[in-house]
Order: C-alpha cells, then structure tokens, then sequence
C-alpha cells in the first residue's frame, strides 16, 4: 500500500526541477533529463516517506548552497517545504537525513553534473561563441577536507606536513565552458603520486571535447602528448607557451611579424599518464602555430593567420582568467574550498553536489541573459545566488502555470545585477584586521593537555 506521505512519481520530479526554476519552455530550463530524475527516483526504497532520493538530493544541494553548510538547515529546508505542502512536518534530527544521503548513488551525481554541464555549453546562443566555436577552458584547483582516518587513507595530506598538523587534500580538473560558466565534466584524485598531476586528471576529460570546441588552457599543459591528442580528435586549442622553451621566429614558415608555423618532434619518453600503445600511435611530428603578442608567446592549432589573427587569439585567451573567478565562485562564495563530509566517499558525492548546484545557477543565469539580451559573463553570480535563496521557499507553493508567470521578474532581476563594470580600485596586498594570539599548532591535538 502506497504511504500517503509519498508523491506520484511526476509530482516528485516537477517538485524537484520547481526548487530550482527548471520550468518552462525558456531556452536553458531542461538541463537534466528526466530519464536521469527517473533513474535517481527508482534507486530509494519504498519505505522512504520523507527523504526520498529527490527530496534528499534537492536538501544536499540547498545545504551546499546555504551560508552555514550545515545538515541542520538542509533538514530545515526540507521542514520549511513540508508545511508549505500541508505535509505533516518531519523532525528535525539530521540522522534521517544523513542516512538518507549516503544512499544517494555518486555514479547518478557525477552523471548529473555532465549532463547539465553539456546541456548548458552545446545549447549556449550564437552571439556567444567564438568564430562559431564553444570555448572551452580547463584548469586544476584543490580542496581540503576535515582530518578523519578515512580521508586521510584516500587523499592523504601533503607529505611536508607532519602527521595530525594537516588535513587531507584533493586535487580536481575541471572542463569549463566559457559562453556558459558550467562545468562539463571534472576529474578528482590525491594531491601528490603518480598520476595526481593535473595533466593525468585532463586525459581522462579530453573525451568531452570535440570539433565544435576550441580549448584554452594555461602553459601547464603545454605537451606534445597534449596537443597531439587533440589534433588527432579535432580539437583546436590555444595555450600559453612554456617559460623554458626559447623561441625563435626566424625558423619554420612565417606568417607574419612574429607568428610562423613550426614542427614538434615526438619525445622518446611519453608521459606517465599515457599508456605505451596509445603513445606509440601519436605521430612522431605535429605541426603547431607559434605566435608573439606584447612579449607573450602562444601555440594554437588554427593554423589560419588569415581567418584568426594573432591579436584576435591573444584576446581570447586573456578570457582564460575567468576559469579562475569560476574556481573562486565555487570554492570561496559557496563553501566548496573546506569540505564538510568525514569519509571519502561522501566528499565524492559532497564535490559532485556543489558543481551539481553551482550548474543549476549557471543555467538560472543563462536563460535571464538570452532573455534579456546580455551575456552570463556580465551577471553577478553570488547575486543569482542570493536571489534564488530568497526564492526558492515561495517555488514550492507555486503550480507549474503560476510559477512560470512569476519566473520572469526573478529572471530579468537576475539579469539586472551586471558585475565587471566598476573601476578597479587601488588593493595594497595587506591584511588591516589583526588575527587572534593564538599560537599555531605544532603537534596533534591529542598531546595538548
């Protein structure tokens, strides 16, 4: 017999994608299937009546997207939807909830997160892209996470560190779309070994990018294993040079002042995170261009001075610093740069759930920008946030008719908060509010009397 407590199985979806203003029929409202929904609805028992897999999930992203982080206001989130649902009120012990949470599938939230991410950057409009191009930028960034036996095991601490002094930190590569802000897809591993480097994260994501994507990505991953890889798939790509390579435009074929075309010889060691045979189907030469703008020098793989002038590719690559500002959004504005969970497998599913919230955003921000005629680049994101916070409690009282006629005030408000068009004012790199005296800690916690 069915609990009384428990939706039909289209009441609980339309429920989930009303929290987070997926409705409608405006361009960047479908960014989950509801195939996916289906599949996360099916994977709970039937003797969940109050944190359903939707339900606990829409908690875990409200949690990471609150101010404090904390289980109790997910719980609280949860409680507030109830009432508003004239559903008898659930309790607000967080063991439910916990409990609830570690039965979520992290294959299901790592498949969320791409499938949202790519929605938003193939669906990005027109006036967006690049020479027709979907821009693409990857970078590395780390998180710490609380100092338990478990996470320690997984991502252990950096080995300069003494034991009980630091806490346990992974290293993530993310795939960013530049027209968008989402993250497309992302790879996570230790801090230090062998293949933690941010260029054996990135082979396992350049599968994601095709001929349609053009990928800007810092100096790091300047490797003839990288950009043969690339050429191979059709990719193009736009990177920094190395600080050590020298070069010289007198050789290879000029193009013009400062920009020739230049061949790559195959190194005789392939990388640690290429596998033999795949290196030994690379060619054993690529052809690359080369490129100086105000000193700086660049490689691409669009080959066409004509079509794609030096100063047009160094401008677009100055846009690179916006993966940056994104890592910061996600990592400082929305808690992601400490992690709360106290095992391994739980921050897994902790980082999956912050980029899960953080594309939900961006897709909030992307369709008040094709609304409004702006692009989401030039919309505050903390100011989405906030504005999605405030009313998220009023979308859930709301049918799907009434809420689609109040989404577009909140979205035109969202398009409203412009960012970037202050003038940048003088920022001395100090610190005036002064730290309590506490002195640092110097042995593990435990030895402290």
């Amino acid at each position: 017999m069915k609990h009384p407590n428990q939706l039909s199985v289209r009441k609980q979806i339309q429920r989930f994608k009303h929290a987070f203003f997926q409705v409608g029929d405006t361009p960047f409202s479908k960014v989950l299937p509801l195939s996916l929904l289906e599949e996360i609805r099916r994977s709970g028992s039937d003797r969940d009546t109050v944190f359903t897999p939707l339900v606990t999930l829409k908690a875990f992203l409200w949690q990471v997207l609150s101010p404090t982080g904390s289980c109790k206001s997910a719980v609280a989130h949860v409680f507030t939807d109830r009432i508003s649902l004239n559903h008898p009120a659930n309790s607000m012990n967080t063991g439910p909830y916990c409990k609830a949470r570690l039965r979520l599938s992290s294959e299901h939230l790592k498949t969320a997160v791409c499938c949202s991410g790519k929605a938003l950057h193939q669906q990005a409009s027109p006036s967006w892209l690049w020479h027709g191009f979907r821009v693409m930028m990857v970078d590395g960034t780390t998180m710490l996470m609380p100092d338990t036996t478990d996470n320690q095991t997984h991502y252990p601490q950096q080995s300069v560190q003494k034991k009980g002094l630091g806490f346990p930190i992974m290293r993530m590569v993310g795939l960013l779309s530049l027209a968008t802000g989402s993250c497309v897809d992302y790879a996570t591993g230790k801090y230090q070994g062998k293949g933690s480097g941010e260029t054996s994260l990135f082979a396992q994501l350049i599968g994601q990018l095709d001929k349609k994507d053009l990928l800007i990505a810092d100096r790091y991953y300047t490797t003839f294993a990288i950009m043969a890889l690339m050429i191979k798939q059709g990719t193009p790509l736009v990177f920094r040079q190395r600080a050590n390579v020298k070069s010289d435009f007198r050789r290879g074929k000029k193009l013009s002042s400062k920009d020739h075309l230049i061949s790559y010889n195959k190194p005789k060691r392939k990388p640690v995170w290429m596998d033999q045979d795949t290196y030994n189907e690379l060619p054993s030469q690529i052809t690359i261009r080369e490129f100086s703008v105000k000193g700086i020098v660049y490689v691409s793989t669009l080959l066409d001075a004509k079509t794609y002038h030096k100063n047009e590719l160094a401008k677009l690559y100055r846009q690179r610093w916006h993966i940056e500002l994104d890592f910061r959004s996600i990592k400082t504005q929305m808690g992601m740069d400490m992690l709360r969970c106290q095992s391994a497998e739980m921050v897994d599913k902790e980082v999956a759930v912050h980029l899960l919230a953080y594309n939900f955003i961006r897709s909030n921000m992307a369709n008040a920008a094709s609304m409004n005629n702006v692009k989401p680049r030039q919309i505050s994101f903390m100011a989405a946030v906030n504005l999605m916070r405030n009313m998220a409690g009023i979308a859930a009282t709301l049918t799907t008719k009434a809420l689609v006629k109040w989404l577009k005030p909140l979205l035109k408000a969202i398009a409203s908060t412009k960012t970037g068009g202050r003038k940048r004012r003088n920022q001395p790199r100090v610190v005036k509010r002064r730290p309590k005296a506490y002195p640092l800690m110097s042995k593990p916690r435990v030895e402290y009397a």
